[in-house]
């Protein structure tokens, strides 16, 4: 069989051309890639002699990579077939295939471990060594396998730096085409297992635990995932403390559990995380060929070969280099974004592939493009309703909607602006690609749609937040139902404060933390009084000036006068890696008395929500001496949340009925106590590998990048969307 000639690359040097020992050392590599796909997958024997190879080299062919993940991540567990497919394809494309991976860790398994605090470093790691790859070896472009939460967008950061510097030096444009991971089948509890807890339920509600019992029950309404798991773990140790689980039994329903959550073939995990919102955000970007955009299950070797074929055809024009589609559609994946509910951990990720991209850009300008026109809520997910990313999917591949095209479709309906003649790797733009009305619209799902043609509200997204403690914060305003928010905004919330979240873990996981809070005077019953004055609703009864603190404080429980901020510290960048506050998070969700009554906020990341309002990514951070280094126990903020802001408030002026934003020195007047504080986050610092410390970097409102990348990106961006 003949091979095709294929595209050659005209611009820039041939270093294989020009310098024998890429010749003679890489030819062996492309060889035993393609055997092994040959024997592996029973492919066509085409001619790729060492010979032929070495033509290729000489001749300029495309150089490419396929870049994969590490075997020991769900969602890379079928990267060597998905890889060993486009290799062959690009070979008989007229290209030259290479094949590297690099290590990507699960930010699942890493919530158990000081793993997490590695997690946003990584994001560098893997950046600094795909640059390192793709310039030793001189790869003209890639085949991107994409795995899951923050490793697509610095991938992609990183192949518009390195596409911006080649470009600079008169070398060729770099292109790459993405394909995610297929989404993961959420598991099912076995019948079996399903009857014991729900009898363990009907033991904690025997035994004067309804909470417990409630939560256990609220658990079971979930698919099975690694993020239910920890809602059941949280009420399990609860039931153990309160002598209604013994530890053995414990072990025994958590590890039958775990061996059926995950499905053998691996994937991206069907919630709406981090994960697949960097699905739909490189799928937005352009970056992703629909034929591999919204898959099941591994992709077949006719949706490999779609997204490789499309690549050939324009590996060598610039206009469809990295760095211009990411320019060209960065506004249209920011308003994805926030129509889908996305991630809070993404906006930092945005921020990084901007500037890696050479953009002045940080969390403010993503703001301004979110809000320039109110983007609606059009994703109707669900975990507990059979409307997770997996049902998504399956819709997709049944040919009723067309993923990330369906919701460019309505959000253009919705007169929601978008750059439709921006360019993407399908070889032509969004505007053409919407041309063909076959499954486009929304309507095509008529049972259980997860993309709506009418929105759910009006607005959606990640808000940014100020106050007079702080510069910036954020919160998934998206995640929260109107009535839900409702009950928090504007509410006073008394600040339950840890210095990091092995104390929050600890505290939040107490079963007794209501009672012990009340028993112990926590809260002076003067501000307990001020509070429940305050967050009652006109013309609602106060409470007798005469009933006793720990009656009121019941009281403010059981009407949801009580509203705490819990406060958790030292967790960001600089301090402790900025890790997911996804665990403490997690014990106020599986706290159904506890999470009508918290909101939780962090200088660490977020990806989803509490039943209250996750606020995360506070900046300063407590290391730089930010003022969540002084905030504590029993300070009172006003959580205004519709209006973006959270503010300290004066106490003697809230005793008075007034609320009204404190206006002292808050570093100034707690210095001894900020100075303690900052002495155990440096201690505490050193848990982690000095090796591995996030250092020299810009704060969580401008993307934790490194300062030498930030110093570099100086172009404005300027929204193409009319």
């Amino acid at each position: 069989m003949a091979v095709p000639q294929g595209p050659r690359i005209s611009r820039g040097v041939n270093p294989y051309r020009d310098g024998v020992q890429g010749q003679a050392n890489e030819p062996i590599t492309v060889a035993a890639y393609l055997d092994l796909a040959r024997r592996m997958l029973d492919l066509p024997d085409l001619d790729w002699s060492l010979g032929r190879i070495w033509d290729r080299l000489e001749a300029n062919a495309p150089r490419l990579a396929v870049i994969g993940g590490s075997p020991d991540h769900p969602a890379h567990v079928v990267d060597l077939r998905t890889g060993l497919l486009a290799a062959h394809r690009i070979w008989e494309d007229g290209g030259v295939p290479f094949g590297f991976s690099i290590p990507v860790m699960c930010d699942g398994t890493a919530q158990s471990n000081l793993g997490m605090c590695y997690s946003l470093q990584s994001r560098q790691v893997a950046a600094g060594m795909i640059i390192n790859q793709m310039e030793s070896h001189s790869y003209h472009g890639t085949f991107v396998i994409q795995g899951c939460d923050k490793t697509p967008l610095a991938t992609v950061g990183a192949l518009a730096h390195l596409d911006l510097t080649r470009q600079r030096r008169g070398d060729a444009p770099l292109c790459a085409t993405f394909a995610p991971a297929h989404v993961l089948r959420g598991g099912v509890i076995p019948p079996d297992l399903r009857v014991e807890i729900e009898a363990l339920a009907q033991r904690c509600r025997a035994g004067g635990q309804p909470a417990i019992a409630r939560d256990l029950e609220e658990a079971l309404k979930y698919i099975l995932q690694c993020s239910s798991n920890v809602q059941f773990e949280g009420a399990f140790k609860r039931a153990i403390q309160a002598g209604l689980l013994e530890p053995e039994r414990h072990k025994d329903l958590e590890k039958r559990l775990a061996v059926n959550t995950c499905h053998a073939l691996g994937g991206v995990c069907a919630f709406s995380g981090t994960g697949n919102s960097s699905r739909f955000a490189t799928a937005a970007l352009g970056l992703v060929h629909p034929a591999v955009e919204m898959l099941t299950g591994p992709p077949a070797r006719e949706e490999i070969n779609a997204a490789v074929d499309a690549l050939f055809g324009f590996i060598d024009d610039p206009a469809f280099s990295v760095a211009n589609i990411l320019a060209q559609n960065a506004a249209n994946a920011i308003r994805v974004h926030s129509a889908t509910g996305g991630s809070t951990n993404l906006v930092m990720h945005f921020v990084l592939a901007m500037i890696y991209a050479g953009f002045d850009f940080s969390l403010f300008d993503l703001d301004a493009i979110r809000r320039r026109t109110p983007v609606p809520d059009i994703f109707d997910y669900s975990l507990t309703q059979g409307r997770d990313v997996f049902a998504l999917a399956e819709q997709c591949q049944a040919g009723l909607v067309r993923g990330l095209e369906t919701i460019y479709f309505e959000l253009d309906r919705n007169g929601v602006p978008l750059h439709l003649d921006a360019p993407t790797v399908s070889g032509g733009t969004w505007r053409q690609r919407l041309a063909d009305p076959r499954g486009l619209a929304a309507e095509g799902v008529r049972d259980n749609p997860v993309i709506l043609t009418k929105p759910r509200r009006a607005t959606s997204g990640v808000d940014v937040l100020a106050g007079n403690w702080f510069e910036s914060a954020v919160v998934k305003i998206s995640g929260l139902p109107e009535a839900q928010l409702d009950e928090f905004d504007g509410q006073a919330a008394l600040v339950l404060y840890y210095e990091n979240e092995e104390a929050a873990n600890a505290g939040l996981l107490n079963v007794n933390l209501l009672r012990d809070l009340r028993d112990q005077g926590v809260f002076p019953a003067e501000d307990l009084r001020a509070v429940s004055a305050f967050n009652r609703q006109a013309g609602q009864p106060q409470p007798g000036e005469a009933l006793p603190p720990a009656e009121l404080f019941d009281l403010m429980v059981r009407e949801g006068l009580l509203k705490l901020a819990v406060v958790v510290s030292g967790q960001g960048p600089e301090a402790f890696g900025m890790p997911e506050m996804f665990t403490p998070m997690q014990h106020i969700n599986a706290n159904q008395e506890l999470r009508r009554l918290a909101s939780l906020i962090s200088d660490g990341r977020y990806s989803g929500v509490t039943y209250g309002a996750a606020i995360g990514h506070v900046t300063p951070e407590a290391m730089n001496r930010g003022g969540i280094l002084y905030l504590r126990t029993g300070d009172v903020l006003h959580l205004a949340l519709r209006r973006r802001r959270i503010d300290l408030l004066d106490k003697a002026a809230l005793r008075q009925g007034r609320a009204e934003p404190w206006a002292g020195d808050l570093a100034g007047e707690r210095a001894e106590l900020g100075r303690e504080r900052l002495a155990r986050i440096l201690e505490r610092r050193r848990l982690i590998a000095a090796s591995n410390r996030l250092e020299r970097v810009s704060d969580a409102a401008r993307g934790v990048v490194p300062l030498e990348v930030a110093a570099e990106a100086t172009k404005k961006y300027v929204d193409p969307a009319p």
